[in-house]
């Protein structure tokens, strides 16, 4: 197993892997607005997982999903390199990975570039003086709304009851339709959406296997 420095160099050789640092914002990725004619090559959907760590649930979704595409992104280049390194072997072709702080988002996508997101199990900034951080505040809303084509999807599984009441009313306020809620998912699964229980992070299964309860929540961006 390579040690971090080797994966942060094997994974800038990855051909599913790209990087937006902070000097390039202005002018973003290659791949922003074209990530369909550049890079997957077809018009299926684009789901996005934001703060994807190892990237278990980007490369189950595509496992699951040949007809839909997916990206994740991360700022830890050495927790890309698994799901990245697992698509390639796997021979995914409609998965990518994207190494940037998701304050730089909007550097990679374009105007109703994305038909989903998903927030899987996000670290919950629960001190008060940090709740501008928390992927589900207005600050991080208002860039979703960029790139998020109207009638696009938000999905949000958490272990923390403050951030998911927390997103709960936030998400609502800002204007976008709940279509899903529960703070029992394992024992609460919506119908037909087995994949929610069925593909599992790291971090998800360190909760489950200490008891805690998983929350879940689908809101809708205005049509």
């Amino acid at each position: 197993m390579p040690n971090k420095l080797e994966k942060f160099a094997e994974v800038e050789s990855f051909p599913n892997c790209f990087f937006l640092a902070f000097g390039e914002r202005e002018n973003g990725l290659l791949h922003k607005g074209k990530w369909k004619t550049d890079f997957f090559k077809n018009e299926n959907p684009i789901l996005l997982e934001l703060g994807c760590g190892k990237g278990e649930y980007s490369v189950g979704l595509a496992e699951k999903n040949p007809h839909k595409n997916f990206i994740g992104v991360d700022v830890k280049g050495n927790r890309i390199w698994t799901g990245a390194k697992s698509s390639i072997e796997k021979n995914l072709s409609n998965v990518a990975f994207v190494r940037t702080r998701i304050e730089f988002i909007e550097g990679c996508f374009a105007e109703n570039e994305i038909d989903e997101i998903w927030l899987t199990f996000p670290d919950p900034q629960p001190q008060k003086t940090r709740v501008r951080k928390r992927l589900t505040h207005n600050l991080f809303l208002n860039r979703y709304n960029k790139f998020l084509k109207p009638g696009g999807l938000l999905h949000l599984k958490t272990d923390s009851t403050s951030l998911f009441e927390y997103s709960l009313e936030n998400i609502a306020a800002f204007g976008w339709e709940k279509l899903e809620s529960t703070n029992d998912l394992y024992n609460n699964v919506p119908a037909g959406r087995d994949e929610l229980v069925q593909i599992t992070t790291h971090y998800e299964k360190l909760f489950t296997d200490k008891g805690e309860k998983i929350k879940y929540c689908l809101f809708k961006k205005p049509a």
